[in-house]
């Protein structure tokens, strides 16, 4: 199905036949590689806030039983008020570098009043310099910061010791952490989050703060690969992005 198409077809749907946009905006994603996931309401309404997830394969939902209703971005939208719109911009693989090239104009063309970014867990085990790694982010973010008014979160690494795809030696684990112990690769995680807090707090962004949540502590919280969140863990995952999103006050309504 053509990009071309699956817009016509949007256009026709309306108030009346949501889920049939919704049907139509997976069949696109599949098709095409569009990455829409939903307005949460009718796309002629003026929304009242424009969300953008930024990501990779969790903002994709690998791991979810139904990516399109129980991983973090589906259970964010699903808490937006009345008329706001939504774009999810994660592929599945993506680093920030890649994120920095492909997602963000795209973004920045969406006007996003509401922009989440996970963008840590392909960087950290495919052992990205992490001074690439901060120069692509802070990129990334001070151009969210410049060319939109929108209020940026952005989540940190959680502990990845307790993820069995790293402490167990995935065959996708860089180099520079295959025979670490856990306490090793802690440690390297804390040299990441440093990095991300410092360049968050640069861009008076918001910090999501993993790695002192207890994300990873239960094992009912990690999918059957070892390294994605489980339903349960995009659960918490939402709880703990729309805590502070909340707080911050950055939805009308909400």
């Amino acid at each position: 199905m053509g990009r071309a198409r699956c817009a016509r077809m949007l256009r026709r749907a309306g108030i009346a036949a949501l889920l049939l946009a919704l049907s139509v905006l997976a069949a696109c994603s599949e098709a095409s590689g569009a990455r829409y996931v939903a307005p949460a309401a009718t796309p002629t309404a003026t929304p009242s806030s424009s969300y953008v997830a930024m990501g990779a394969s969790d903002a994709v939902g690998v791991g979810a039983s139904d990516p399109n209703t129980t991983a973090y971005v589906p259970r964010l939208i699903a808490r937006l008020p009345a008329h706001a719109f939504a774009l999810n911009l994660g592929v599945s693989g993506y680093t920030v570098k890649q994120a920095l090239a492909e997602e963000l104009p795209q973004a920045l063309s969406a006007h996003p009043t509401l922009v989440t970014v996970w963008l840590v867990g392909n960087d950290f085990r495919q052992c990205t310099p992490l001074a690439d790694y901060q120069r692509d982010l802070d990129s990334l973010l001070g151009q969210l910061q410049s060319q939109t008014h929108a209020q940026v979160f952005v989540a940190n690494a959680p502990d990845m010791s307790l993820l069995p795809a790293i402490r167990d030696g995935s065959p996708n684990l860089g180099a520079c952490l295959r025979g670490l112990q856990p306490a090793q690769i802690r440690a390297v995680v804390a040299q990441w989050n440093a990095v991300i807090d410092a360049v968050v707090a640069k861009h008076h962004q918001v910090l999501v703060d993993l790695f002192h949540s207890d994300l990873e502590a239960h094992p009912e919280y990690i999918a059957s690969d070892g390294f994605h969140p489980s339903d349960s863990g995009y659960r918490v995952l939402a709880d703990l992005f729309w805590t502070q999103i909340t707080a911050h006050h950055a939805v009308p309504g909400a």
